[in-house]
């Protein structure tokens, strides 16, 4: 998982908080229509031949953000006047410096949030309990004020107006990475959100991370039926990461991998339901039967209460700082005023929220689905489990025994150290230079993380991205070494997009997706990273179905989670209670459109056990998105060669969804490859 925060901006999900529009909705605004009307006729009059077009356009724009407190509509006129700039070369000059100069901010302001973040993100000895409080601080939540006040906010927003994504997807084909560059810019400055608001979410998005970091089952103190113990004494998995991942592993178990993974479903359906007892929740001092919820000390049963609410209070924390923030972000997406949902996917992901439900609607109704669940029963020779969401048996790794991969991942890596010595290596077996790998591998720093790991990348060239990952004193274990090869992806991504761009401004992916989709294509190559090569000549069927499969799991996880939010905004005084009530009943309900049909089965809850619907608000819907762009880019690599078009295709920078896929593959984003993909993987497989 990717987190990469610009914390000084928002606080919440990329660069901007909300679309403009031309209409005025935010009753703090002080500027008319005939002021606008009055200052664009100025500066016509000063600057003759001035597109106006362009010049109301960005008068709007400055005009939706002036206060009272910036001064008087005749300051509002004067600033206009004098900071309009017609010239085009002197236009480009000033983008260039401006670009210089949030380099530097951003870069500073991430780096410092870095290092206020790394007591509690990694392996540092104990958390103090001043740690979380500065892991909370934002450095730069008082920065926009401060560009606000004094007016460099309003000379950019006049000069580099700011485009819908609607407007940028029916320009954008035309533009050059400079005009790409100027409508980055003009993202910067599309709401006015208080530091005080910018830092309470910075303190909500620390202790959602704490609770989630600590989330640890003991699982050498888990008892089955029968009260005994199927897992090692030391083994110790973060939910939801670490506990799918076992489920997955165990799929080569023949002996007692059934057994271990219907255990691991009781330990998340009581995570879901909160009925799990505090004493376990990253405690080794007790045994714990997840089947009849008894707590033990030496073999006698002790009362444990339960968590209850602890996991839904920490998304009702951050839905109420959203709230607060959505009264700021008064430009309306559509008729009603703007939520944190319409800022996730109509500005962050560049995609409307209906338009992503509906794509993953069609796909959960695919008729290749039974197909496909068919192959896999008879491959199991078994009806399904819900587990099955995570059926792994078409990857390479699902047949090798994990002990194996364990010594290999261990003794490969004992620590983080090694894996960073090791990462430029790995760009040579993928096809990189050598010239290419040095700069990449010099560019990236590997931490041993408290939690399962994250990548988070740099904001300005001089800084490196930061690959965490989770390393136990004996070694890299294999489930941590496949989740620091996705991270790596992710860290490729960061410094091609940042380093390679035509300009600053537009540096990045359009979206978290689209980071996403370069780490699975990095995590399909782990064992090929490990020199243990896929002989089977049906991998290329066998890899189509692996994704298919993902892709189906993972979009009902995601009904799940815009769906929850959406809940929220209809009962906005909902209490943790409630809301817990309601993922329940939305978990099942989704389960019963899409998956009971399939396994046969009604009313299961796994879809609500993701982590990131505390830590990572709507989140999820990138890695369905990612898994789409994964395929396509994966097709794409069949007759390119890789490293080159990585190279090319993550230099293309933060372009919308839709022309960065026709740049990049030739082809728009949709289900319709995967889908033909499967119908013929499914036929060869028959």
């Amino acid at each position: 998982m990717i987190r990469n925060y610009i914390f000084i901006l928002s606080g919440i999900v990329m660069i901007s908080s909300c679309q403009p529009t031309e209409k005025k909705q935010n009753s703090q605004a002080i500027i008319t229509e005939a002021t606008v009307s009055a200052t664009v006729r100025a500066i016509n009059e000063k600057n003759p031949g001035t597109d106006d077009a362009l010049a109301e356009k960005g008068v709007k724009h400055a005009a939706s953000l002036w206060r009272s407190a910036d001064g008087t509509a005749d300051e509002f006129i004067q600033l206009c006047i004098n900071d309009f700039i017609a010239n085009p070369a002197k236009k480009e000059a000033n983008f260039i410096r401006f670009s210089e100069y949030f380099e530097s901010l951003y870069g500073h302001f991430n780096k410092l949030t870095l290092d206020m973040q790394e007591n509690v993100q990694l392996q540092k000895g104990e958390v103090l309990p001043i740690d979380p409080l500065f892991a909370g601080y934002n450095p730069g939540a008082h920065l926009m004020n401060d560009l606000y006040d004094n007016k460099i906010a309003f000379n950019i927003a006049l000069n580099f107006p700011y485009y819908t994504t609607e407007e940028k997807n029916q320009l954008g084909a035309a533009w050059s990475s400079l005009q790409w560059g100027y409508a980055r810019m003009g993202d910067v400055f599309s709401s006015r959100i208080p530091s005080e608001l910018v830092q309470l979410t910075s303190k909500v998005t620390a202790e959602t991370d704490a609770y989630i970091a600590d989330y640890n089952i003991y699982m050498g103190h888990l008892l089955n039926k029968d009260n005994q113990k199927l897992f090692p004494e030391n083994m110790v998995l973060l939910s939801h990461w670490n506990l799918r991942d076992e489920i997955k592993a165990n799929y080569a178990n023949k002996e007692v991998g059934y057994e271990k993974q219907g255990l691991i479903y009781q330990v998340m359906q009581r995570i879901v339901d909160q009925s799990i007892p505090k004493a376990v929740i990253n405690s080794g001092k007790v045994d714990w039967n997840p089947v009849t919820n008894e707590v033990l000390i030496a073999g006698s049963k002790t009362e444990s209460p339960a968590e209850t609410d602890g996991r839904y209070q920490q998304i009702v924390n951050t839905f109420h700082v959203y709230q607060a923030i959505d009264k700021f972000s008064p430009i309306a997406i559509g008729p009603t005023m703007p939520t944190a949902i319409d800022r996730a996917f109509s500005v962050a992901m560049q995609v409307p929220q209906p338009e992503v439900e509906k794509l993953f609607t069609e796909f959960l109704g695919s008729p290749q689905i039974q197909e496909v669940a068919s192959i896999i029963k008879k491959r199991l020779g078994r009806d399904l489990a819900p587990w099955d969401i995570w059926y792994d048996g078409f990857k390479a790794r699902s047949s090798i025994n994990e002990d194996l991969l364990n010594s290999i991942t261990e003794k490969k890596y004992p620590n983080a150290k090694a894996l960073e010595a090791d990462l430029g290596n790995l760009l040579l077996k993928l096809g990189f230079t050598k010239e290419k790998s040095a700069f990449i591998a010099s560019r990236i720093s590997v931490d041993p993380a408290r939690g399962s790991g994250h990548a988070w990348g740099a904001q300005m060239k001089a800084e490196k991205a930061h690959l965490r990952t989770r390393i136990p004193a004996t070694g890299m274990n294999y489930k941590g070494y496949n989740i620091a090869v996705h991270e790596f992806g992710h860290n490729v991504e960061q410094t091609i997009s940042l380093n390679d761009v035509p300009n600053y401004m537009i540096n990045g992916v359009p979206n978290t997706a689209f980071t996403e989709a370069l780490a699975f294509v990095f995590q399909e190559r782990d064992l090929f990273l490990l020199n243990m090569k896929d002989s089977n000549p049906e991998k290329e069927t066998l890899k189509t179905l692996d994704i298919f499969w993902s892709l189906y799991e993972i979009m009902g996880v995601s009904i799940v989670d815009m769906k929850m939010w959406q809940w929220l905004y209809a009962h906005p005084n909902s209490t943790a209670s409630e809301l817990r009530d309601a993922v329940l009943q939305i978990s099942k309900d989704t389960w019963n459109a899409y998956y009971a049909p399939v396994f046969g089965m009604k009313d299961q809850t796994i879809l609500g056990i993701y982590s990131h619907m505390i830590n990572s608000p709507m989140y999820l819907p990138n890695y369905a998105f990612g898994h789409l762009i994964h395929f396509q880019l994966e097709e794409h690599f069949k007759t390119h060669e890789f490293a080159p078009e990585v190279l090319r295709i993550f230099a293309l920078g933060m372009l919308t969804p839709n022309e960065w896929m026709k740049q990049a593959v030739g082809t728009p984003l949709s289900n319709e490859a995967i889908l033909k993909a499967t119908q013929m993987a499914v036929e060869k497989v028959k």
